[in-house]
């Protein structure tokens, strides 16, 4: 495969002098907002967009010396993105937080004032999204993720930066975080 000048740029921004991506991810929303309502003792919907950026900011600053990377949202990581290390590169993720997904097929969206252009511009240097996905989904759920996925490329590709998907595997109505989904021998 041949690397474009900016892909490579990207994914050597992103990674370590043998070429390992060690990135540590705190793109987290949702969950990190139940997190710190637990732990002030307050409702989710009290946290602020402060308390989220101070947090990230004290995360960047204390990981970001021994990794490759930081994952952030642009929602509340940008102002920690300018607290990471020098050593650290930046891959911003592109989808709506997805971990509280509950929709059938667990279809994506991306955030709604932002495109690869602004988030290159945010000072990403690989494009990050986080997918749901089965191949036991109906054709037509998993034929919109497909589309979803060559749209986002696309983007990336006409910017000359890295596109990195996640793939987050799942099964409709299971526990996926659960130790008996992790036992279980995967549908043949």
């Amino acid at each position: 495969m041949k690397l474009t000048p900016g892909k490579r740029k990207g994914l050597e921004a992103v990674s370590d002098s043998r070429g390992v991506i060690g990135a540590a991810a705190m793109d987290q929303r949702g969950s990190l907002m139940s997190a710190i309502a637990k732990d002030k003792g307050i409702d989710k919907k009290a946290v602020t967009k402060q308390m989220m950026s101070e947090f990230k900011e004290a995360v960047v600053r204390v990981l970001t010396p021994h990794a490759s990377a930081i994952l952030l949202d642009p929602e509340y990581g940008l102002s920690a993105a300018k607290q990471r290390a020098k050593n650290a590169g930046l891959l911003l993720a592109y989808e709506n937080s997805g971990y509280d997904n509950t929709r059938p097929g667990r279809l994506p969206d991306l955030l709604e004032h932002y495109s690869v252009p602004r988030l290159l511009a945010d000072g990403a240097d690989c494009i990050k999204i986080l997918l749901y996905y089965t191949p036991f989904d109906p054709p037509e759920i998993n034929d919109v993720k497909h589309a979803w996925v060559e749209r986002i490329g696309g983007e990336c590709t006409g910017r000359g930066c890295p596109f990195l998907p996640g793939i987050c595997g799942y099964e409709e109505g299971a526990d996926e975080k659960g130790i008996e989904f992790a036992k279980r021998s995967p549908r043949s």
